[in-house]
């Protein structure tokens, strides 16, 4: 994907971003959120995600996951079992989540062929 592939905000693939401060056990927080993540992850629309702790504060996270479309994440955060697969992580962590519209993309490889 280049900046030029992405189309107008709604019309593809989306971001959910949602940063935790962590009030348990990395070890515990992580295991919580594999949990919740497996469920996730048997929605339709799902793509991947991927987990950061910050490097110098061990309270806090990020998740970054991407979905088909708002409209197959809304559907997968929308089911009546959601609330049960997210509830232990609600105990151990506080969060502020968000759903963005990616505008631009650079790999390393397009920027080098740019700036020769």
């Amino acid at each position: 994907m280049q900046p030029n592939d992405l189309g107008p905000p709604g019309s593809g693939v989306v971001a959910f971003i949602n940063r935790f401060t962590v009030r348990s056990s990395p070890q515990e927080f992580e295991k919580a959120f594999a949990e919740a993540g497996r469920h996730l992850a048997d929605r339709d629309g799902f793509l991947r995600y991927t987990l950061h702790q910050h490097a110098e504060d061990p309270t806090r996270w990020v998740n970054v996951a991407h979905w088909r479309d708002a409209d197959a994440f809304r559907a997968a955060v929308g089911t009546a079992s959601f609330p049960q697969h997210v509830a232990r992580l609600r105990e151990l962590s506080s969060s502020e989540p968000g759903l963005y519209v990616p505008r631009q993309y650079v790999s390393a490889e397009r920027a080098a062929r740019e700036t020769r």
